[in-house]
Protein backbone atom coordinates (compact mmCIF):
# COMPACT_ATOMS: atom_id res chain seq x y z
CA UNK A 1 0.00 0.00 0.00
CA UNK A 2 1.20 3.67 -0.90
CA UNK A 3 2.05 5.50 1.64
CA UNK A 4 0.57 9.07 1.71
CA UNK A 5 2.98 10.53 3.57
CA UNK A 6 5.08 9.84 0.55
CA UNK A 7 3.07 11.87 -2.48
CA UNK A 8 5.41 15.24 -1.61
CA UNK A 9 8.59 16.14 -0.86
CA UNK A 10 7.44 18.88 1.25
CA UNK A 11 7.54 18.05 4.87
CA UNK A 12 4.32 18.03 6.81
CA UNK A 13 4.19 20.32 9.22
CA UNK A 14 3.25 19.90 13.18
CA UNK A 15 2.65 22.89 16.10
CA UNK A 16 3.06 21.56 18.98
CA UNK A 17 0.99 23.43 21.94
CA UNK A 18 2.63 22.85 25.55
CA UNK A 19 2.30 24.13 28.95
CA UNK A 20 4.31 21.82 30.67
CA UNK A 21 7.36 19.09 30.81
CA UNK A 22 6.93 18.23 27.64
CA UNK A 23 7.27 14.50 27.40
CA UNK A 24 4.39 13.94 24.47
CA UNK A 25 6.47 16.39 22.83
CA UNK A 26 9.73 15.02 23.26
CA UNK A 27 7.76 11.66 22.17
CA UNK A 28 6.60 13.87 18.79
CA UNK A 29 10.42 15.01 18.32
CA UNK A 30 11.79 11.86 18.49
CA UNK A 31 9.12 10.59 16.19
CA UNK A 32 9.84 12.97 13.18
CA UNK A 33 11.03 12.20 10.29
CA UNK A 34 11.34 8.32 11.24
CA UNK A 35 8.83 5.85 9.76
CA UNK A 36 6.93 6.73 12.56
CA UNK A 37 6.16 10.04 11.44
CA UNK A 38 7.62 10.08 8.10
CA UNK A 39 8.60 13.12 6.07
CA UNK A 40 7.52 14.88 9.22
CA UNK A 41 8.66 18.21 10.93
CA UNK A 42 7.72 20.38 13.90
CA UNK A 43 8.02 24.41 12.76
CA UNK A 44 6.63 25.45 15.94
CA UNK A 45 6.28 24.98 20.14
CA UNK A 46 4.14 27.37 21.55
CA UNK A 47 3.55 27.36 25.26
CA UNK A 48 1.17 29.37 27.75
CA UNK A 49 3.91 29.00 30.20
CA UNK A 50 6.92 30.69 29.99
CA UNK A 51 9.05 28.19 32.52
CA UNK A 52 7.50 25.00 30.43
CA UNK A 53 10.27 22.43 30.00
CA UNK A 54 8.66 21.73 26.83
CA UNK A 55 10.66 25.17 25.59
CA UNK A 56 14.03 23.77 26.71
CA UNK A 57 13.20 20.40 24.65
CA UNK A 58 12.44 22.39 21.39
CA UNK A 59 15.27 24.55 21.30
CA UNK A 60 17.96 21.93 22.47
CA UNK A 61 16.25 19.38 19.96
CA UNK A 62 18.46 18.88 16.81
CA UNK A 63 18.06 21.08 14.80
CA UNK A 64 16.34 23.17 17.41
CA UNK A 65 13.16 23.64 16.77
CA UNK A 66 11.48 27.48 17.09
CA UNK A 67 9.65 28.22 20.26
CA UNK A 68 6.76 30.94 21.10
CA UNK A 69 5.53 32.19 24.09
CA UNK A 70 2.16 33.63 24.93
CA UNK A 71 0.68 34.06 28.72
CA UNK A 72 -2.95 34.91 29.52
CA UNK A 73 -2.45 37.17 32.32
CA UNK A 74 0.53 38.80 30.73
CA UNK A 75 -1.56 39.23 27.50
CA UNK A 76 -4.70 40.65 29.48
CA UNK A 77 -2.23 42.46 31.57
CA UNK A 78 -0.54 44.58 28.50
CA UNK A 79 -4.04 44.52 26.61
CA UNK A 80 -6.50 46.33 28.66
CA UNK A 81 -10.26 45.47 27.45
CA UNK A 82 -8.70 42.27 25.91
CA UNK A 83 -10.63 39.31 26.83
CA UNK A 84 -9.80 35.40 27.05
CA UNK A 85 -11.09 35.10 23.65
CA UNK A 86 -9.04 37.77 21.92
CA UNK A 87 -5.80 35.65 23.92
CA UNK A 88 -7.21 32.73 22.32
CA UNK A 89 -7.56 34.42 18.54
CA UNK A 90 -3.74 35.74 18.93
CA UNK A 91 -2.38 31.91 19.62
CA UNK A 92 -4.32 31.17 16.45
CA UNK A 93 -2.43 33.98 14.52
CA UNK A 94 0.84 33.00 15.48
CA UNK A 95 -0.07 29.34 15.04
CA UNK A 96 -1.37 30.24 11.44
CA UNK A 97 1.95 31.98 10.62
CA UNK A 98 3.65 28.98 11.17
CA UNK A 99 1.40 27.46 8.56
CA UNK A 100 1.06 23.99 10.14
CA UNK A 101 -0.43 20.82 8.52
CA UNK A 102 -1.87 19.58 11.78
CA UNK A 103 -1.49 21.08 15.35
CA UNK A 104 -1.07 19.21 18.64
CA UNK A 105 -2.21 20.11 21.96
CA UNK A 106 0.39 17.79 23.86
CA UNK A 107 -0.01 18.60 27.59
CA UNK A 108 -1.64 22.33 26.39
CA UNK A 109 -3.31 23.16 29.63
CA UNK A 110 -6.15 26.06 28.95
CA UNK A 111 -9.80 25.37 27.45
CA UNK A 112 -9.66 27.29 23.96
CA UNK A 113 -12.21 29.06 22.69
CA UNK A 114 -14.86 28.98 19.78
CA UNK A 115 -12.86 31.28 18.26
CA UNK A 116 -9.63 29.59 18.17
CA UNK A 117 -10.92 26.65 16.44
CA UNK A 118 -12.96 29.13 14.02
CA UNK A 119 -9.48 30.43 12.62
CA UNK A 120 -8.04 27.16 12.12
CA UNK A 121 -11.25 25.68 10.50
CA UNK A 122 -11.10 29.11 8.31
CA UNK A 123 -14.24 30.46 9.10
CA UNK A 124 -12.88 33.46 10.56
CA UNK A 125 -10.02 35.26 8.59
CA UNK A 126 -7.97 37.03 10.73
CA UNK A 127 -7.06 40.87 9.86
CA UNK A 128 -3.63 40.72 7.87
CA UNK A 129 -3.94 36.66 7.36
CA UNK A 130 -4.21 34.45 4.39
CA UNK A 131 -7.76 32.76 3.84
CA UNK A 132 -6.89 28.87 4.68
CA UNK A 133 -7.17 26.72 1.49
CA UNK A 134 -8.18 24.26 4.28
CA UNK A 135 -9.02 23.36 7.66
CA UNK A 136 -6.01 22.98 10.25
CA UNK A 137 -7.22 20.22 11.96
CA UNK A 138 -6.50 20.07 16.06
CA UNK A 139 -5.79 17.01 17.87
CA UNK A 140 -5.31 16.91 22.02
CA UNK A 141 -4.01 14.21 24.07
CA UNK A 142 -6.30 13.49 27.17
CA UNK A 143 -5.76 10.80 30.18
CA UNK A 144 -8.91 9.48 30.26
CA UNK A 145 -11.04 7.46 27.94
CA UNK A 146 -13.64 8.73 25.79
CA UNK A 147 -16.77 10.37 28.32
CA UNK A 148 -14.78 9.44 31.63
CA UNK A 149 -12.47 12.20 32.96
CA UNK A 150 -12.98 15.02 30.94
CA UNK A 151 -10.98 18.28 32.16
CA UNK A 152 -7.94 18.94 34.39
CA UNK A 153 -6.60 15.98 36.92
CA UNK A 154 -7.89 13.47 35.10
CA UNK A 155 -5.34 10.98 35.84
CA UNK A 156 -5.81 11.88 39.36
CA UNK A 157 -9.05 11.64 39.55
CA UNK A 158 -9.56 8.01 37.39
CA UNK A 159 -7.13 6.64 39.63
CA UNK A 160 -9.16 7.51 42.84
CA UNK A 161 -12.22 6.68 41.02
CA UNK A 162 -10.56 2.64 40.46
CA UNK A 163 -9.55 2.28 43.57
CA UNK A 164 -12.62 2.83 45.26
CA UNK A 165 -14.12 0.43 42.80
CA UNK A 166 -16.51 3.44 40.77
CA UNK A 167 -15.20 2.44 37.21
CA UNK A 168 -13.81 -0.95 35.81
CA UNK A 169 -11.01 0.53 33.79
CA UNK A 170 -9.03 3.83 32.72
CA UNK A 171 -6.94 4.39 29.56
CA UNK A 172 -6.12 7.46 27.68
CA UNK A 173 -7.29 8.96 23.82
CA UNK A 174 -5.74 11.54 21.41
CA UNK A 175 -9.39 13.36 19.75
CA UNK A 176 -10.17 16.00 17.70
CA UNK A 177 -10.60 19.13 19.66
CA UNK A 178 -13.94 21.15 19.30
CA UNK A 179 -15.59 23.55 21.97
CA UNK A 180 -16.88 20.83 24.43
CA UNK A 181 -14.01 20.21 26.32
CA UNK A 182 -12.47 16.16 25.72
CA UNK A 183 -15.50 15.74 23.76
CA UNK A 184 -14.04 15.69 20.33
CA UNK A 185 -14.11 12.60 18.53
CA UNK A 186 -11.17 10.29 19.65
CA UNK A 187 -8.71 9.42 16.84
CA UNK A 188 -7.00 6.81 19.19
CA UNK A 189 -8.15 5.20 22.73
CA UNK A 190 -6.04 2.83 24.38
CA UNK A 191 -7.00 1.37 28.34
CA UNK A 192 -4.22 1.01 30.48
CA UNK A 193 -3.48 -1.37 33.46
CA UNK A 194 -4.31 0.03 36.85
CA UNK A 195 -4.14 -2.46 40.15
CA UNK A 196 -5.93 -2.35 43.27
CA UNK A 197 -3.76 -1.05 46.15
CA UNK A 198 -0.75 -0.19 43.77
CA UNK A 199 0.81 3.01 44.41
CA UNK A 200 -0.77 6.37 42.48
CA UNK A 201 2.88 6.52 41.16
CA UNK A 202 3.33 3.56 39.40
CA UNK A 203 0.14 4.08 37.16
CA UNK A 204 1.44 7.37 35.90
CA UNK A 205 4.16 6.11 34.95
CA UNK A 206 2.62 3.34 33.29
CA UNK A 207 -0.45 5.73 31.44
CA UNK A 208 2.73 8.10 30.06
CA UNK A 209 3.91 5.38 28.24
CA UNK A 210 1.30 5.25 26.41
CA UNK A 211 0.56 8.58 26.05
CA UNK A 212 4.20 8.57 24.02
CA UNK A 213 3.19 5.83 21.79
CA UNK A 214 -0.63 6.90 20.83
CA UNK A 215 0.56 10.50 20.83
CA UNK A 216 2.47 9.72 17.32
CA UNK A 217 0.06 7.59 16.44
CA UNK A 218 -2.84 10.01 16.24
CA UNK A 219 -0.87 12.06 14.95
CA UNK A 220 0.28 10.14 11.38
CA UNK A 221 -3.31 9.27 11.28
CA UNK A 222 -4.43 12.91 10.70
CA UNK A 223 -1.56 13.69 8.58
CA UNK A 224 -2.61 11.22 6.21
CA UNK A 225 -5.63 12.51 6.05
CA UNK A 226 -4.77 15.89 5.07
CA UNK A 227 -2.43 15.31 1.97
CA UNK A 228 -1.42 17.55 0.46
CA UNK A 229 -0.36 19.58 2.90
CA UNK A 230 -0.44 23.12 2.62
CA UNK A 231 3.29 23.74 2.64
CA UNK A 232 3.03 21.81 -0.54
CA UNK A 233 3.19 24.82 -2.93
CA UNK A 234 7.15 25.47 -1.55
CA UNK A 235 6.23 27.65 1.14
CA UNK A 236 8.72 27.69 4.42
Amino acid sequence: MEDPSAATSSPRRLVVLISGEGTNLQALVNAQNTPSLPNTRIVLVLSNRKNARGLIRASTALPPIPTAYLGLPPFLKSNPGKTREDYDVEVARIVLRAKPDVVVCAGWMHIVSEGFLDVLKGTRVLEGEEVLAREIPVINIHPALFGQFDGAHAIERGFEAFQKGEVDELGVMVHRVVKEVDRGEPLIQRRVEVVKGEAYEAYEERLHKVEWKIIVEATRVVLDEVQPPLSSDGSS
